[in-house]
């Protein structure tokens, strides 16, 4: 599982951008197994995705509802089940839950959001700095345990959970430059008004006005200058080795002083700052496809293939310029679609792609079933995805609508709370807190949801329809009025104060 990697950064995935930019190793999934074109999330943040997936159970049920909480792990996960049935259990990598993992027989998991160079880790309580690129020595921990550390005779359960691509977008050094050359295609709404979308006019997640010169986009104060410019988290840049160091200045130097040259202002200076974030971006997906290709050959070297479930994917998805964003929070498609690819010989069929709408939430039940462990799932809220899979269910068969609740806030980016189920053919979201906006989309018609049709008489009976259907949701999933409190205003004027200061607005 990476973090924040996005559908349109998958080759497979067929978008334009990672046509420039491919994924051959994690492509090679979908070409011995399957792509799921339609996986989605229940709440698009990284403690709460991870939650949802070790529990089958949304987050106002498992009680991780936003990042800064804290797991319950005493609660049933799908690694305690796989333990108590006698597979050994291993988790290398980030983990973000505020808790030590339960259910594992080893883990070794990155501290917090963890940092690209020379993180550090917490094994068995103790926290050790190691150096080098956290996606090579989470790739190599993973290996080891594969190759060395587990028991040959037991059947297994290992999350290998990369850092990569999170915010601040560091490749690694022999990748710094990899994407210099190429032009990334931005997208036609880099530069959007939001016409009734009210919650999207007040989020602070686009790239050209809320990121950080210094840390996000690796500008430089001046010609010739290595300094960075607006760096408020200095860590990432400071824990860096003198070699290191040396060696990633020397890397963005020469195209640092092109920038400054340039002169760049308005939309310009705009489009660059979007090219840069792409350029970063994709450059730190590239260690991450090393590694999964890693894997896949020991597989593949050691005849584990044969038998073993190889699942892909990301803790939600994320915004690759649409809207003019980054980030990810958002009920839309670009935000709530997480890629999605797994291979199992025997089961799964070659170059299989399916349509049909399936969620994180569904994964551990489908995982169990798969395992012959189905009766363990007892009180998961999500539904086995197996007959997909094997192809005794039909797609139309599996699901008409998935729901969707987001309660970060206030928080980074300033993404309202909301809710939502999408069907497929529409999607409904409801904006709370300190706002109270509704927005309905005709996803055949308008797929990259541009026009809310909340005032379109028109939608009028669907709009009812799809509110019925809203409520029964919501209903099924045990939701209760306690999941729509509201935020104090205090606290939401705060956060704003803070994140000026933090863009270095000067508070008066």
């Amino acid at each position: 599982m990476a973090d924040d990697h996005a559908v349109q950064a998958i080759s497979a995935y067929g978008h334009p951008i990672s046509k420039l930019a491919s994924t051959p190793n994690i492509d090679r999934l979908a070409k011995n197994g399957v792509i799921f074109n339609n996986s989605f999330v229940t709440n698009s943040i990284c403690g709460p995705s991870r939650a949802v997936i070790l529990t089958g159970k949304h987050s106002h049920i498992n009680g991780f509802r936003q990042n800064g909480d804290h797991f319950d792990g005493s609660q049933p996960t799908l690694p305690k089940m796989f333990q108590e049935s006698g597979y050994e259990t291993a988790v290398f990598g980030k983990w973000h839950l505020h808790d030590y993992p339960h259910g594992f027989d080893q883990w070794k998991i990155i501290v917090d959001q963890g940092n690209y160079y020379n993180p550090d880790f917490i094994e068995d309580g103790d926290t050790t700095r190691i150096t080098g690129y956290a996606t090579d020595i989470i790739t190599d921990d993973a290996l080891q345990w594969l190759q060395q550390d587990r028991t040959d005779s037991l059947p297994f359960f290992l999350m290998v959970q990369h850092k990569a691509p999170h915010r601040n977008w560091m490749p690694a050094l022999r990748h710094a430059n990899l994407y210099d050359s190429v032009q990334f295609p931005l997208p036609d709404s880099y530069f959007s008004e939001f016409p009734k979308k009210w919650a999207a006019k007040e989020q602070l997640q686009t790239i050209y006005k809320d990121m950080y010169e210094g840390h996000d986009l690796k500008m430089t104060t001046a010609f010739g200058s290595t300094e960075l410019a607006h760096n408020p988290w200095v860590t990432d840049f400071d824990r860096m080795t003198p070699k290191q160091r040396k060696a990633w200045d020397a890397a963005y130097f020469t195209k640092n002083n092109a920038f400054h040259k340039a002169n760049l202002s308005g939309k310009e200076l705009a489009i660059w700052k979007g090219q840069r974030y792409l350029q970063d971006y994709m450059a730190t997906i590239a260690a991450v496809d090393e590694g999964v290709g890693k894997i896949l050959d020991y597989l593949e070297e050691s005849g584990l293939d044969k038998n073993t479930l190889v699942v892909y994917t990301s803790d939600q998805g994320f915004w690759m310029g649409e809207n003019g964003w980054f980030d990810k929070r958002f009920m839309y498609e670009e935000s709530f679609k997480t890629p999605l690819l797994m291979q199992l010989p025997g089961t799964i069929k070659p170059k299989t792609k399916i349509n049909a709408m399936v969620q994180n939430l569904d994964f551990a039940p489908t995982f169990l079933d798969l395992t012959g462990l189905a009766e363990l799932n007892t009180e998961m809220q999500g539904e086995s995805f197996a007959g997909l899979l094997n192809g005794t269910t039909h797609e139309e068969d599996f699901r008409d609508v998935v729901y969707y609740h987001y309660y970060d806030y206030p928080a980074f980016h300033m993404v309202k709370k909301h809710y939502g189920i999408r069907t497929k053919r529409y999607k409904l979201i409801h904006f709370y807190d300190d706002i109270d906006a509704w927005e309905l989309y005709d996803l055949e018609k308008d797929p990259r949801e541009k026009y809310n049709l909340i005032l379109d008489m028109k939608y009028a009976e669907t709009l009812a329809l799809m509110h019925k259907k809203l409520d029964s949701v919501q209903m099924h999933y045990g939701v209760t009025e306690k999941e729509f409190k509201k935020a104090p205003k205090e606290k939401v004027d705060k956060a704003y104060k803070q994140f000026k200061r933090l863009r270095g607005v000067p508070m008066l």
